[in-house]
């Protein structure tokens, strides 16, 4: 498992020379956003899709 400082070089060395700011950012949001719902997946947290159905049509009035 690689150290964050190594996560982040790998997205570094995967962009362009003229990345931005901002896609550097967001690079290391989608990083984020992904190994914490991996993290989910392994600790059970999920629902499945019937649950994910019957609270999108409590949300929308069905």
């Amino acid at each position: 498992m690689d150290t964050a400082k190594e996560e982040v070089r790998h997205i570094l060395d995967a962009l362009p020379d003229d990345a931005t700011l901002e896609e550097i950012q967001y690079r290391i949001y989608v990083r984020q956003a992904i190994d914490a719902g991996l993290r989910d997946i392994a600790e059970g947290r999920t629902l499945s899709q019937e649950e994910v159905e019957q609270r999108v049509a409590r949300w929308i009035g069905k």
